[in-house]
């Protein structure tokens, strides 16, 4: 089982969680089953996902079947972008947790920090990014107004902690002023072509746990066809991870791993392969070197993949500007 971090809401997190992003339908709730069944307890959903249903599926065999308790499992979802209106926050949550088959989300998360116009579900769900056709259109909805409606949904039971994802640095000092329960959680892209260093210490200092999300780099994004993608070579392939990998006789997929809990972070690889999971949850078994993880962390280019720019054109979203 893997190790937990103690979140600032008082609530312990496993260090190592396992990703939902792109589990195919027909297969995920079996993949969250099997998962569970390695030792998994830590799940990263998302309404965006639009698998939901079926993560809730196969929590609700692994129960059934006394593979885990309820409360033995970290189940964490995301607030869409086309939700955050504050009048919105509860209803979608509501459905999310329904679409679960659970009473709450360990952590809730802002999806980004983008708020975008509402989409009825009964229309389209998941929303996507765009209200309809190639249109995009913001909400009029400040990260204030849904921070204070994510604030609620601890008051009613119905996640015990929240966090953000792909917040910079800029927007949680400004979130910080105004919150009267500070994020548990930040959740970034985060590998060695893009360490984020400066983040990851205004993190630290304000006592907000860090998640890690594509740790293999470019490897996740290979089928969006981005170019920079293409272009770079593996991180699992490269020579001075495989040089390191040989030293400590581990897989170099541990080795990016490691990296990532070694420096405090929290991490969610994702594989549908049990033996995959397995050594996914392995990485945490072994230390590095200091000038190994100093050798890793000099790969750092600033190479950013999950922006709205490189999954489609747009002259209205650049978040990471």
């Amino acid at each position: 089982m893997a190790p937990t971090l103690k979140l600032n809401s008082g609530y312990d997190m496993p260090q190592v969680g396992f990703g939902l992003w792109k589990v195919d339908n027909a297969v995920c709730a079996d993949v969250v089953y099997n998962a569970i069944k390695t030792g998994y307890r830590l799940f990263d959903g998302a309404c965006d996902y639009g698998n939901e249903v079926e993560c809730g599926q196969g929590v609700a065999r692994a129960i059934k079947d006394g593979l885990v308790k309820r409360e033995e499992l970290f189940i964490v979802s995301k607030l869409w972008n086309t939700f955050h209106d504050g009048e919105r926050v509860e209803p979608i949550v509501k459905k999310q947790l329904a679409d679960w088959g659970i009473d709450y989300f360990d952590l809730y998360l802002i999806h980004f920090p983008v708020a975008l116009e509402y989409v009825d579900p009964s229309v389209r769900y998941p929303p996507g990014w765009h209200y309809e056709g190639d249109e995009i259109r913001p909400s009029k909805a400040s990260i204030q107004e849904t921070w204070t409606a994510m604030e609620s949904l601890v008051g009613k039971g119905l996640a015990k902690s929240i966090g953000i994802s792909n917040f910079q640095s800029q927007l949680i000092y400004d979130l910080l002023r105004y919150a009267k329960i500070r994020p548990a959680t930040l959740q970034i892209e985060h590998h060695p072509y893009l360490v984020q260093q400066e983040l990851l210490n205004l993190a630290k200092k304000e006592g907000i746990t860090v998640t890690a999300y594509s740790s293999f780099g470019p490897a996740s994004f290979l089928e969006f066809n981005m170019q920079h993608a293409v272009k770079l070579t593996p991180l699992i392939e490269d020579e001075t991870i495989q040089k390191i990998a040989a030293k400590y006789n581990r897989p170099a997929s541990q080795v990016l791993l490691r990296w990532a809990t070694q420096r405090g972070l929290a991490i969610i690889p994702k594989s549908t392969r049990e033996p995959i999971m397995i050594s996914n949850l392995q990485s945490i078994e072994f230390d590095l070197a200091e000038e190994d993880v100093a050798t890793i962390s000099a790969f750092n280019r600033g190479i950013r993949f999950n922006q709205p720019s490189n999954y489609f054109p747009t002259e209205l979203l650049w978040i990471f500007g």
